[in-house]
């Protein structure tokens, strides 16, 4: 299914525990550098990178591809795809074939084929969406702007 309205997010995020970053950097100019970096230290997400020309980003193991990941961990919960829209059909078939149960597409990364794709095998899709956003603004951090909202609270959040 895919998901456009913010409860449904919200949802996703609160039941994701495994997430494979596809495309993860090692970089710390790179955007999938800081989502990763994100998600690893500021949420309960158990994070990994795929990449096949990295071994480690900040001393966690990285996998070259989906299946090798999914062989020693079995299915994501998530695989957040960093990748070219031209290059996510590949990835779709690659998180479907690994056991994932939803794909987040990051910003600007849009292919109406891989989407349907995703959609019609069963996975939770959600596109052109950060996963470090919405999980910001889901635990009071960001306002639905992508500003901080500067709100202080002592409740924990519920992810």
């Amino acid at each position: 299914m895919i998901l456009t309205r913010p409860s449904q997010i919200r949802d996703l995020l609160a039941r994701v525990r495994t997430v494979a970053m596809v495309g993860a950097s090692s970089n710390p100019l790179r955007p999938s550098y800081t989502v990763f970096s994100y998600l690893r230290t500021q949420t309960p997400y158990d994070v990994t990178p795929i990449n096949p020309t990295l071994t480690e980003i900040d001393g966690i193991a990285a996998y070259p591809t989906l299946a090798a990941y999914a062989e020693r961990r079995g299915g994501p919960d998530v695989v957040d795809v960093f990748r070219k829209p031209s290059e996510v059909v590949g990835v779709v078939n690659d998180a479907i074939a690994a056991g994932a149960k939803a794909i987040w597409f990051q910003y600007g990364v849009i292919n109406d084929e891989a989407i349907a794709l995703a959609d019609r095998a069963g996975l939770d899709v959600v596109v052109d969406r950060c996963m470090k956003v919405e999980n910001a603004r889901f635990c009071g951090g960001l306002s639905t702007s992508g500003l901080n909202s500067g709100l202080i609270t002592s409740r924990r959040p519920i992810i």
